[in-house]
């Protein structure tokens, strides 16, 4: 199943030392249970005892660690590295959050050219250090120019590093923190590493949020801390550089985060709402609610399909082949997005239940707004995914069929990312993932996109338009459809997924399609030309009793008892 259910984790990794993390860690928040998850989460308690065993069993420093700085099972290994956030975002975010933003924390240290530092913490990793990534600011965000931390020259190579960061995830207790700031006397960026209990650094305030309660999101302060070369990991292009592909990595996390709180959530929804009766019948009899749970299932999915197939897209990236920079916002946005969808339809579908402090549901409702918030907006990586359209439809270039990438290798280009223009990204013929296989909805989403050809093609935006972002944004919510559903038939194709399973997915790509061109449609000035392809873009979908039917009564309602947290 492709779904995780830690009852029958059986062993999925092509290596002993990975599966053995992966078991050890369900076998920790099993042991650990519910009740003791949630009284955590009320009292906003730091989860020293996940640190401490995550340090015995050697958990971050393996997944972390590049080949060749720590043990002979250490590397960075995307496929391992992102579907560890999802064990952990399964049992709640906050534990999740603390190893996401571990792996912010040392994507500047591994980028970096300080390999003194790089050493040191391969051994911190070792010794279960946890890290942070100081880069936003109260007065900036995450506005890398506008960065407002200094390092002073004393000469002879000292520095003392001055100002405030905010909203920095582990900031209380990080091993080191990467805290990007610019030289005082030049002005160019830079990174360096700070250690959290050193007296030149105040770790101000706890920042407590709605979600992720038991997470330590900090507001800290350097006062004068002094810097030398053996902390600076990275200056001027390199330490710009870094800031990017950090957030590149750190971003693609959080999809992961997303499926885990959704399939954990689908577990104890349908498990409530099949041994509860209303009016003399089950409640999952009820043919609203079967719908609710179907179109929840199926979403999740495709999310997971979408998610798995980029990190071949990720380890697979070189110079030459860049596709994962499409792919990666859409993870971030995308599936993140239709995690609070997936949510609320199964909110609906248990509704008082939901909010019971008792639940796991009760964390989910209230965690998952916030990962598409994270690491970038919405609006900020649907702005680079517009980028991407030209090529992708009108460009085409031969590229070799990418094989599901669960090999052993650690990913070099992860820590050497090229920048360079994203309009610049070729793809292979869009159509190619269709080859061979045909569904219904498969047919009608096949003309919708054609018809988003033509638009492109035919009556592109004018100049007024283009320089409207609002009207960008939504025609980028059409294009991104396209890509999403490419990655999602690509992997069910090779995962051998159910022809239905498929069908029932394409049924719900057809209807959000057609509802974004609604909405380009209903909100914005268009040409005559426009809006007749818009209109025809309205498509419904095929909607078939007997295939929504098989879906539910052999895929989602099977789930039912097949996982419960004690």
């Amino acid at each position: 199943m492709l779904l995780l259910n830690p009852k029958h984790f059986n062993d999925p990794f092509p290596d002993e030392k990975t599966n053995q993390i992966f078991r050890k860690t369900i076998e920790f928040f099993e042991d650990k249970g519910l009740e003791s998850i949630k009284e955590d989460d009320q009292d906003m308690v730091f989860c020293d005892d996940w640190i401490r065993y995550n340090q015995e069993i050697g958990a971050y420093a393996t997944l972390l660690t590049p080949a060749g700085y720590g043990d002979a099972d250490s590397r960075l290994d995307m496929n391992r590295m992102a579907q560890f956030n999802e064990i952990l975002a399964f049992y709640g975010l906050s534990f999740q959050y603390n190893y996401q933003v571990s792996i912010l924390g040392l994507g500047p240290i591994w980028m970096g050219d300080n390999e003194e530092v790089k050493h040191r913490t391969a051994q911190m990793l070792k010794d279960g250090g946890i890290f942070a990534f100081g880069l936003s600011e109260k007065q900036h965000g995450a506005d890398l120019y506008s960065n407002e931390v200094k390092l002073y020259p004393q000469g002879n190579g000292q520095y003392v590093a001055k100002g405030d960061k905010y909203y920095i995830g582990n900031g209380n207790k990080a091993a080191y923190v990467s805290t990007f700031g610019k030289y005082a006397d030049t002005d160019d960026y830079v990174f360096f590493v700070a250690e959290s209990n050193h007296p030149r650094y105040e770790c101000v305030k706890k920042i407590n949020t709605s979600g992720v309660r038991p997470a330590y999101v900090a507001a800290y302060t350097l006062h004068d801390y002094p810097i030398t070369s053996k902390e600076i990991v990275s200056s001027g292009q390199l330490a710009w550089d870094s800031a990017l592909n950090t957030i590149n990595v750190g971003k693609f996390q959080l999809g992961f985060a997303s499926i885990g709180i959704c399939t954990h959530a689908l577990y104890e929804a349908i498990n409530h709402s099949h041994n509860r009766y209303l009016y003399g019948h089950r409640v999952t009899d009820f043919p609203h609610i079967k719908k609710l749970f179907t179109e929840s299932y199926v979403r999740l999915m495709a999310m997971k399909l979408f998610g798995l197939r980029a990190i071949d897209y990720f380890r697979s990236a070189n110079d030459s082949d860049r596709r994962y920079l499409l792919y990666n916002p859409i993870q971030k946005m995308k599936v993140t997005t239709q995690g609070m969808k997936v949510i609320d339809m199964l909110l609906d579908a248990i509704a008082a239940k939901g909010y019971e402090q008792d639940t796991y549901f009760e964390l989910a409702v209230r965690d998952i707004g916030m990962i598409p918030r994270l690491e970038g907006t919405t609006h900020v990586n649907m702005a680079l995914v517009i980028k991407f359209m030209q090529n992708y439809f009108f460009n085409p270039v031969d590229f070799a069929e990418l094989p599901i990438r669960d090999d052993i290798a650690n990913d070099d280009y992860i820590l050497k990312q090229t920048a360079g223009s994203l309009r610049a990204v070729r793809f292979p013929d869009y159509r190619r993932p269709y080859e061979g296989i045909s569904t219904p909805n498969i047919e009608v989403f096949k003309t919708q996109i054609e018809l988003l050809k033509d638009f492109l093609g035919t009556t592109p935006p004018s100049p007024e338009q283009a320089k409207n972002v609002d009207y960008m944004l939504a025609l980028g919510e059409i294009f991104t459809m396209v890509a999403y559903a490419q990655l999602i038939l690509e992997n069910a194709k090779m995962r051998k997924v159910a022809e239905e399973v498929i069908d029932e997915i394409y049924n719900f790509l057809v209807r959000d399609t057609s509802a974004y061109a609604l909405n380009l449609l209903m909100n914005f000035n268009n040409s005559a030309e426009q809006e007749a392809l818009l209109r025809k873009m309205i498509m419904k979908p095929v909607n078939d009793e007997a295939v929504s039917g098989k879906v539910w009564k052999e895929h989602v309602l099977s789930l039912e008892g097949t996982y419960h947290m004690e």
